[in-house]
């Protein structure tokens, strides 16, 4: 019998152009600007989806969304769409608010779909901002996607104010893509600290989580994180301390989706020291990058645990403005195996902004880590806290959804000595009008150079930052901080910019079986 055979070459292309999932387009860990594989050429994604938890349970929160995708990233002459819907949330069988419990929506919870369903920040244009706001103490999580010339590098930055209470201060968040592992470093149950994982699903089916926490002593036992159902397109919050038995002051936290996919983010609440959100740090690797500590940080607290079969011998040094030091009394962390170890470096900085570089003592170590840094600005009672986990590196290009006229600081960091960087920096039209502006900087290989990023001329409302490393210079690292003080509260965030993953490598097919027959 006759039949025609479809090249499963040609098939593999056609999967990568249409659902921009073929290859991962993010750079290996310590890589510089990404390049196409031999043979191969990268085509920008055709779909991006990213998730944003509820913002607050503040009934004095204001939160405002920002959506924006760079001009020119998408493929040519194509349309797109890309805004966020309400998700559902979970709640128990006879309608007490499951929030704060394991499980899910098993065993006596059920979900419960959102009263709204209007998109929210719908984008209209590529290159201008769009924002949305709420002062609603239940605003819902939110799941967006995106499609066409508006799926490359589309980002959406989560900010909100809490001017009293718990959680005072300013916390922000990237709306982050589902995945079906994350890991944070820097979770707490101690008795200051409220920490929540907020687990949102946005798939049609339902997903199945487990939650595992490692301490000071290896892993924390808790059945209440096994077995977590999410419903489809909806959240479930899970309170950190209900998975311990004692309170646990410095802990890791591995988010696991068995079946499906989800996003998640930790809301992190300390009852002296305001609140923030802990984003998820790069995957496990041998090294790792944490820019953007701030000059002015008080007090800085490194937490990294190695989650692989053997320990981490780490050599830490600190990318300065003029070259990497090694901190006086902490230049090395040894990590043991399945533990979380965390080292308490103080004032740091020493007035200079600057980033943490980890690397290991013997070269040919493969021990992963993963890591994270808790910054402290102000003093006394007028403390607030951020966090910044070791991040991938830009790669192509990186965004900051949301900037004001006053209060963004961009930091960038070349951490390889002696492997310059060129690194152009554009700040978008603004929400309500201007015009975009760029400026190159060049970063010295082994520093961290801080700067207050450019402003589009005639500014009104927020903009965006899109930076983009040149071709031929050593990896680069990025971080924003928006600070916007209040009253003597030095509030503050920092997000760090890794690649978009706003194209993939896309193989050309060697051979077309099309006509093979037998």
């Amino acid at each position: 019998m006759k039949r025609t055979l479809m090249s499963l070459i040609g098939a593999a292309v056609a999967l990568a152009a249409v659902t921009g999932v073929a290859t991962v387009a993010a750079p290996a860990p310590g890589g510089g600007a990404q390049t196409a594989a031999p043979g191969g050429s990268r085509l920008p994604v055709q779909r991006s989806a990213l998730l944003c938890p509820p913002p607050t349970s503040s009934a004095v929160g204001e939160t405002t969304y920002t959506a924006f995708v760079p001009p020119g990233a998408g493929a040519a002459g194509k349309k797109g769409t890309a805004q966020l819907v309400p998700a559902g949330s979970v709640k128990e069988s006879g309608g007490k608010d499951g929030k704060g419990k394991g499980g899910g929506a098993g065993g006596g919870q059920q979900a419960v779909a959102p009263g709204d369903t209007k998109p929210v920040a719908p984008l209209t244009e590529a290159g201008k901002p769009v924002t949305a706001s709420t002062d609603s103490g239940g605003a819902p999580a939110l799941v967006g996607a995106a499609d066409g010339a508006f799926a490359p590098g589309w980002t959406v930055q989560q900010t909100t104010s809490v001017a009293a209470g718990a959680g005072r201060g300013l916390l922000g968040l990237s709306c982050v893509a589902p995945d079906t592992t994350f890991w944070f470093p820097g979770v707490s149950t101690d008795k200051d600290r409220q920490d929540y994982v907020h687990l949102t699903n946005p798939d049609s089916t339902p997903a199945v989580v487990d939650l595992e926490l490692h301490g000071k002593d290896g892993a924390l036992r808790a059945a209440a994180g096994e077995n977590i159902s999410v419903p489809p397109h909806a959240t479930v919050p899970v309170l950190l301390s209900t998975l311990t038995g004692a309170p646990v002051t410095d802990a890791t936290l591995n988010v696991i989706a068995r079946e499906g996919r989800v996003g998640a983010a930790v809301q992190a609440v300390d009852a002296k020291l305001g609140g923030d959100w802990l984003p998820a740090a790069a995957d496990p690797a041998p090294s790792a990058v944490l820019p953007g500590i701030p000059a002015d940080a008080t007090s800085v607290r490194l937490v990294a645990l190695a989650p692989g079969d053997a320990d981490a011998d780490l050599k830490v040094q600190l990318a300065t403005p003029t070259g990497l030091i090694a901190p006086a009394g902490v230049e090395t962390l040894h990590v043991k195996s399945g533990m979380t170890t965390a080292m308490d470096l103080k004032d740091i900085t020493k007035g200079e902004a600057a980033s943490l570089v980890l690397t290991p003592t013997d070269s040919g170590s493969k021990a992963p880590v993963v890591a994270a840094l808790r910054v402290t600005r102000g003093t006394g009672d007028k403390q607030e806290t951020a966090f910044i986990p070791a991040t991938r590196p830009v790669g192509e290009r990186a965004t900051a959804a949301d900037n004001r006229d006053k209060g963004s600081t961009l930091t960038l960091v070349a951490p390889e000595k002696g492997k310059d960087a060129k690194v152009k920096v554009t700040a978008s039209a603004g929400s309500g009008g201007g015009t975009p502006v760029s400026k190159t900087y060049t970063v010295k290989g082994g520093a961290t150079l801080a700067v207050e990023p450019p402003r589009p001329q005639g500014l009104k409302g927020s903009y965006a930052l899109t930076v983009e490393p040149e071709p031929g210079g050593g990896p680069v690292y990025a971080a924003r901080m928006l600070a916007q003080p209040q009253g003597g509260i030095p509030a503050f965030t920092i997000q760090t910019l890794p690649d978009d993953r706003g194209s993939v490598t896309v193989p050309t097919a060697r051979q077309d079986l099309s006509l093979l027959t037998d």
